[in-house]
């Protein structure tokens, strides 16, 4: 028989097999983030900045409010996933799985009905420029429509990762990307949809990956093959995915809700800040691919090796990962410092934008190495099944210190930069309570015997 990931992960060279899975994965978020990338150029070159500060703007900080809220929850799912299949209980894995799709169907749904209903709320309470408004609430409800494919893609994909198989999902975005590009071309550039065009694409898109994936999941011969009559929630298991995901779903909420703010805030300085914070963002996203793969690396690694019961390796894995996310993140740092005007000039050539892009990126990247501890150790929290206090310390320092700075800060400077440096600020916070609470835990926890129920 063909030797299994897990072997790999919970038997490997750590470093090696970690890269081994972390590169499919970035890969597979870089050609997720390049069709959203495709749609920001394409919409900013060939229809204008207010389009673009539609699609890039309070819209976009909507979607990844609930997108983000899911794919926390998804990881309850995919941290039991893992300690089930590092501790050789195909039977309860099977069980997870399915109990996992039907919370993919359940949540998209919600979340299409919810984003119908709440796009226009949502738009005028971030006070988003009035020349955009219209657009933007286009540009929402036509997403919306495309929320069930759009979570069983996320699902299906953090399933096959869970058992260590990253190359699938990628195989899955490139085909949706290239998708994307002629579907812009045709909508956007040939028949002159703007926006809409833009959002029918990306739901078309999602689609396709989404039936993609569910093809991989009931063709494979595994114990986490996926048969479309036994979709159920199991009771047992739907308590640990909420356990383990909602605290991680509010998580990821609080950090959208603390990056709404600060879009409020931006949305005050005018049009140009709000196109130049979307471009950025565009930009920006690279960081969040690099960390973001890693911190699923990790927590994959963690939650096979911590139900396999090899403590060491869970120890090795985080130690490890620390090692590569900073490297990476000192490189992409550099690389984004001295290239930020080109970077800028790819999605538009407006002067104003222009400063408003290059104002912010010299006041966030040099300091992206402060955030890699909150991505490490939280990614390792939940590998061992540990969610609760992580959310409470993203709360302090994450969303309510955001909060606050806006609150208090930005009267005393009104200027762009005292809003930017939110993030600074609050990374170096939660870094360090994180870091303290990770070292105190993992003692703990790594000292007894694991116990997957």
């Amino acid at each position: 028989m063909k030797k299994t990931s897990d072997n790999a992960i919970t038997e490997g060279v750590i470093w090696k097999e970690m890269l081994r899975y972390f590169f499919p994965l970035l890969f597979g978020t870089f050609f997720q983030q390049l069709y959203n990338t495709v749609d920001a150029v394409i919409v900013g070159r060939f229809v204008g900045s207010t389009a673009l500060a539609a699609v890039g703007g309070s819209s976009s900080m909507i979607v990844n409010l609930f997108v983000g809220f899911f794919t926390g929850l998804a990881s309850g799912a995919t941290v039991i996933i893992a300690q089930y299949y590092g501790a050789k209980r195909h039977e309860d894995v099977n069980k997870a799985v399915h109990n996992a799709v039907a919370v993919a169907i359940a949540g998209g749904t919600i979340f299409m009905i919810l984003g119908l209903w709440l796009a226009p709320w949502g738009i005028h309470i971030l006070k988003t420029p009035s020349e955009t408004v219209e657009m933007s609430i286009l540009y929402l409800r036509i997403y919306f429509i495309g929320m069930i494919p759009n979570l069983m893609y996320n699902m299906g994909a953090g399933i096959l990762r869970a058992v260590g198989d990253s190359r699938r999902p990628l195989l899955v975005l490139i085909l949706a990307t290239f998708c994307n590009i002629v579907f812009d071309v045709i909508l956007v550039l040939g028949l002159g949809l703007g926006v809409a065009g833009v959002a029918v694409a990306t739901i078309l898109c999602q689609t396709i990956s989404g039936l993609y994936i569910l093809y991989i999941l009931t063709h494979l011969e595994a114990s986490y093959k996926l048969n479309l009559t036994k979709i159920a929630f199991d009771n047992g298991i739907l308590l640990k995915t909420l356990h383990i995901g909602l605290p991680a779903g509010f998580q990821s909420t609080m950090y959208t809700l603390s990056n709404l703010v600060i879009q409020a805030a931006i949305n005050s300085f005018g049009k140009d800040a709000v196109s130049g914070w979307a471009a950025y963002g565009k930009i920006d996203v690279l960081l969040w691919m690099i960390t973001g793969s890693l911190g699923i690396s990790v927590t994959t690694f963690v939650g096979q090796n911590y139900g396999a019961g090899k403590y060491d390796r869970v120890r090795q894995s985080v130690r490890q990962g620390f090692v590569i996310t900073a490297f990476f993140t000192i490189a992409l740092s550099a690389f984004m410092y001295f290239f930020r005007i080109p970077l800028l000039s790819l999605f538009t050539t407006e002067e104003g934008v222009l400063h408003f892009g290059d104002v912010m990126m010299c006041a966030m990247v040099p300091y992206y190495i402060l955030y890699i501890s909150i991505e490490m150790c939280s990614g390792a929290l939940r590998g061992m099944g540990e969610a609760i206090i992580p959310t409470f310390m993203t709360l302090v320092g994450v969303c309510f210190l955001r909060v606050v700075w806006i609150a208090f800060a930005l009267p005393l400077r009104n200027d762009i930069t005292t809003v930017v440096y939110s993030y600074p600020i609050t990374w170096t916070v939660t870094s360090i309570m994180f870091l303290i609470y990770y070292f105190f835990s993992s003692n703990k926890k790594l000292n007894r015997p694991a116990k997957i129920s």
